[in-house]
């Protein structure tokens, strides 16, 4: 079964094709970043028009790389949310109309389900059932997951997500757009312990994670002087220490609550060298083996909506047609269960 995915949740626009037999054929990802860049953030009306613009160029370019044709395609997948809600319409309206005009079904994938799988496109996946350390953007979890669609919240940040902490800890700091991968690169420079900064709930007894308290405490310590560029540095590499350490502790906590040695790790902080490097370090201590998707699949991407709808498929979930859907800006990952 070949299954084209669709990403268009937010600053990125990406498109794959995954088959079931010979897995992943192709994929592209287009990044707004130099769009956005000017204004800080991202601007969501800007952000869909850009959608429009590369969808097709895109869906050309992943069906020359794999060598098929529209009409080689099973199925369409896409993600329904969550997300900003003109640039989830902009893709579900494209593979919605697609789907129809090749009398194929369609399938609205959670952006979040997607993330949370893509490990399982690696080389050498793990193996269900897994703990996950969710940590896209927005959202930062720790999920037990027994198998495709059934899924436990077993914790989660109850303010800013670490993605979101990074990113305005860079703009308190200075730094440009997006913030979180310029302050990991500002921390390489640095050394931890010049300054001194909270773990937030270390010691909770649970798996519950905060974070907006650590922005506040590095707003305190950029406020007091003038820092200079070593300074900075320090401080981004202290920042990166705390919420790296807090991640870390959960997410071993949460693999020794269930007794399970198997660690997944997805999202775009997923990314970060640091946080890596001490999830390997803590959870070979715990004889519990730690499983990354690909550097380029820890961002947006459509491969992993690819490869979730076409799981969900091969489970028998039924795939509407018609032309007829809707997208969910605000969807509860607790709410996609098998």
């Amino acid at each position: 079964m070949l299954t084209l995915g669709i990403e268009s949740s937010c600053d990125e626009t990406g498109l794959a094709l995954y088959d079931t037999a010979r897995g992943l054929l192709s994929h592209a990802v287009h990044s707004q970043v130099a769009m956005h860049e000017e204004y800080g953030g991202v601007v969501p009306e800007l952000a869909s028009r850009d959608h429009i613009r590369r969808l097709i160029p895109l869906l050309r370019g992943v069906l020359e790389t794999a060598g098929v044709v529209r009409t080689d395609i099973d199925a369409i997948a896409y993600t329904a949310g969550p997300g900003l809600a003109g640039a989830l319409l902009v893709g579900a309206s494209f593979a919605e109309s697609l789907a129809l005009a090749l009398g194929i079904p369609a399938l609205p994938v959670h952006h979040l389900e997607g993330h949370l799988l893509s490990p399982l496109l690696s080389s050498e996946p793990p193996e269900f059932p897994f703990v996950a350390l969710l940590v896209s953007g927005g959202h930062t979890q720790l999920m037990h997951v027994a198998r495709v669609g059934a899924y436990e919240l077993m914790g989660e940040s109850l303010d800013d997500a670490a993605g979101e902490a990074f990113d305005k800890t860079a703009k308190l700091l200075g730094l440009g757009y997006p913030g979180g991968p310029a302050l990991a690169r500002l921390a390489e420079d640095g050394h931890p312990g010049r300054f001194k900064l909270p773990r937030p709930m270390l010691h909770s007894g649970d798996l519950m994670l905060s974070f907006s308290g650590l922005k506040t405490a590095v707003l305190t310590a950029a406020r007091e002087r003038e820092l200079t560029a070593a300074e900075r540095a320090d401080l981004a590499a202290e920042f990166q220490e705390a919420v790296t350490e807090v991640l870390a502790a959960k997410a071993i906590s949460a693999c020794r609550q269930r007794r399970l040695f198997t660690l997944v790790v997805a999202g775009g902080v997923g990314a970060n060298r640091r946080l890596r490097t001490r999830l390997d370090e803590m959870a070979a201590r715990h004889d519990i083996r730690v499983f990354y998707p690909e550097l380029e699949l820890c961002t947006d991407n459509g491969a992993m909506i690819a490869f979730c709808g076409a799981q969900r498929l091969l489970q028998g979930e039924p795939a509407k047609g018609g032309g007829a859907f809707a997208v969910r800006p605000r969807w509860p990952l607790s709410e996609v269960v098998g």
